[in-house]
């Protein structure tokens, strides 16, 4: 493309990191990989005549996570520390100019997300400042498309799409009661001071939340890029503490060269990033101010070098994590296509660790899911058809055996199959019995998770916190929250273990009478619940010990903060129910179908037997069924191992390993019992990112 010929978003040209592009492209690749591998599975099901409703349903899910999957990489930093200059650099130098306003003195005012959804068009839409007045969420207004005002992005054209996006900049003045009701007033920052003094307003944004679908191949792939005001900006928007880290797959942290680590600086670091981003990258920007021709490379770089140490010094962090580079300087390399002002900026290094860490994060957790649940599945599908292969070859053996011996003999083979049937059936009589105990016991179990309890709980919070609503007495109701929740969870772990009990009898029931493989019932685990009550007790304890926080201003901000949680701890308790409720479907399910099984061979052999035992041509004809019923449940057999293996070997992406299948008839589920299966992990759908999209059409 050349520099008077604007691209498209149609036909990109960014010149970004071979690296990071391409990994992300391979991640892409790897999901949609591991969807046609789960395609595959469902086929066969459907061919088999396996597939049940809630299997069905539980597949499609899993798939619908993985195609709206993302990943979600957030920059933060004060203000002036060159987020949005990074984030052009990046991804948008193919415009030939900086997209996003990050001129001097111009800086994004508002939480930015960039991503695309392909079912609506390119568009800014912004969210305004006003609704920071109700006690709307965030991702409730996402769902609320009449509060957003949308402008429609001329991709066609970077200088329309610029001055379209100067929308994130824009800033209007406000007496000090309104900048209080807005929770934007910070007594300690000095411009704050100063232009109240000289004018007697308030400096504060238009728009509170800006949403940016954007065509770009990378965000096509998956990408979300989150781009973040300053720390005062930060802190009056309290979801964004909640949920913004957490739901992040790699965060950027960035410094300046210019202003070293400032107390600001340590404050976002400490409360947003140091202990609540998994895989956090530290930025030192603007290196190019040590380039004054004074010095020579070697000493340059040694500056440089001295500045990496003292920053993950100062930071507490490996030295390894910390990229010193220029922005500006790359985004003018890409721009102009220049390597040796490129490979100076810097940025290459941050490119290559960022793409490697963000494939990390995002294959880890979807990736170790998949697997485990879909391999689970995979393997109970092959104990079915592992059954109805030992029936048929019972029946042979039995068929053959009929073919060898007198009548009064056959007659004797006969009578111990319908025997065994009797004997069946008065044990599935047991297992109805068990299932209906059970299924009592998990509806009183889903009832502690319900959100008929939790808004009780909530409300009688609220009406505790009355009109003070102090870090005190927020601290104090999430501590309250907290011990109740870890309550609850001790409740269904002990009539989790009381089903599972159950369900082992059941098991060993089936075993002990009629030879069923060792299994027994998988425990429930809510370690999830538990661990994420803690973690928002953590935050808030964090929040409220923030001396900054304790003043009587930031009472407003208290209320927000309190509704955040409110809206997080809903999600918390809805996963839970969810994954309960899986786990209660599951718990005997796998033993419900391989009594289905078994019972039908049962019912199938007695059948041909006795029409065996009358005709010899009957017998000879179920002599030949048979031995086509045996190879048609090998194959489906084999055809089973195959999607495992792949399944497996997707698992385990590496886009530089050959990708080779080896299929085994007898594959023994051992194989699969390794550490990278063994972990229940689950499926989270960020409330926070993207919310609603197709809600705000």
């Amino acid at each position: 493309m050349s520099s008077q010929t604007p691209n498209s978003a149609s036909d990109p040209q960014d010149i970004v990191s071979s690296s990071l592009s391409t990994k992300i492209t391979e991640y892409s690749q790897w999901r949609e990989n591991l969807i046609a591998t789960i395609d595959k599975y469902i086929d066969w099901l459907d061919q088999t005549e396996s597939l049940d409703a809630i299997q069905e349903l539980r597949l499609y899910d899993i798939k619908a996570i993985l195609k709206k999957d993302q990943l979600v990489m957030a920059f933060l930093a004060e203000f002036s520390r060159g987020k949005t200059e990074t984030i052009n650099a990046l991804f948008f130098s193919g415009f030939n100019q900086r997209l996003l306003p990050s001129e001097h003195g111009r800086t994004t005012m508002c939480p930015t997300e960039i991503f695309w959804d392909a079912r609506e068009e390119p568009c800014i839409k912004l969210l305004p400042i006003e609704t920071r007045q109700t006690d709307d969420s965030l991702t409730f207004l996402k769902t609320t498309p009449g509060k957003w005002h949308k402008i429609r992005l001329d991709i066609a054209s970077p200088n329309a799409m610029k001055e379209t996006l100067r929308a994130l900049v824009q800033k209007r003045e406000v007496n000090l009661e309104t900048a209080k009701k807005l929770g934007f007033w910070n007594e300690n920052d000095p411009n704050m001071r100063r232009l109240l003094a000289e004018k007697g307003t308030v400096e504060i944004p238009v728009w509170r939340h800006a949403l940016i679908n954007y065509p770009h191949p990378l965000l096509k792939n998956g990408l979300v890029v989150i781009d973040t005001p300053g720390l005062n900006t930060m802190g009056a928007e309290p979801e964004l503490t909640l949920s913004i880290i957490p739901n992040a797959h790699a965060v950027l942290f960035l410094t300046a060269t210019d202003t070293g680590i400032t107390k600001s600086d340590m404050q976002i670091w400490s409360e947003y990033v140091q202990k609540r981003a998994t895989h956090k990258l530290v930025v030192l920007n603007k290196i190019d101010i040590l380039w004054d021709g004074l010095e020579t490379d070697a000493e340059v770089d040694a500056l440089i070098q001295k500045q990496i140490q003292n920053t993950a010094r100062e930071l507490g962090l490996d030295a390894r994590n910390v990229f010193a580079m220029s922005a500006q300087k790359a985004l003018v390399a890409k721009i102009r296509k220049n390597p040796a002002l490129l490979k100076r900026s810097g940025i290459a290094m941050l490119e290559e660790a960022l793409a490697n860490q963000l494939v990390e994060a995002k294959h880890e957790v979807p990736g170790r899911a998949v697997v485990t649940e879909c391999s689970d599945m995979i393997r109970s599908s092959r104990k079915l058809i592992q059954i109805r292969v030992n029936n048929i070859k019972s029946q042979l053996a039995e068929l053959h055996e009929l073919q060898n011996k007198n009548r009064d003999t056959s007659k004797e083979i006969l009578a111990n199959v319908v025997a065994e049937r009797k004997r069946y059936e008065a044990s599935v009589l047991t297992f109805n019995q068990g299932s209906e105990k059970i299924k009592r016991l998990g509806d009183k179990l889903l009832r502690h998770l319900s959100l008929g309890y939790l808004d009780t709980t909530l409300a009688q919070t609220k009406q505790d916190m009355g009109d003070s609503w102090t870090t005190v007495g927020l601290n104090r109701s999430m501590r309250e929250l907290t011990r109740l929740a870890t309550n609850l969870a001790e409740k269904i772990t002990l009539e989790g273990r009381t089903i599972k009990k159950h369900a082992d009898d059941l098991y060993h029931l089936f075993r002990n009478k009629h030879g069923f493989e060792k299994s027994e019932a998988i425990e429930l685990n809510i370690h999830n619940f538990i661990h994420n009550m803690q973690a928002l007790g953590k935050i808030t304890h964090d929040f409220c010990t923030d001396p900054v926080n304790v003043l009587i201003e930031k009472r407003f901000l208290i209320r927000k903060f309190f509704l955040g949680l409110g809206a997080q701890i809903q999600a918390i308790f809805e996963q839970a129910h969810l994954d309960c409720n899986r786990w209660l479907n599951v718990v005997i399910g796998e033993l419900k179908a391989q009594i289905n099984v078994h019972k039908n061979a049962l019912d199938r052999r007695a059948e041909s037997l006795m029409e065996s035992h009358s005709s010899a041509d009957q017998l000879i004809k179920h002599l030949e069924l048979s031995e086509q019923e045996l190879a048609k449940y090998q194959q489906q057999s084999n055809q089973l191992d195959t999607i495992l293996l792949q399944l497996m070997h997707n698992a385990k992406f590496n886009p530089d390993e050959p990708k080779t299948l080896e299929s085994s008839p007898e594959l023994q589920s051992t194989e699969l019992d390794n550490d990278y299966l063994s972990k229940t992990v689950i499926l989270p759908d960020a409330a926070f990112i993207g919310g609603n999209p197709q809600a705000l059409n």
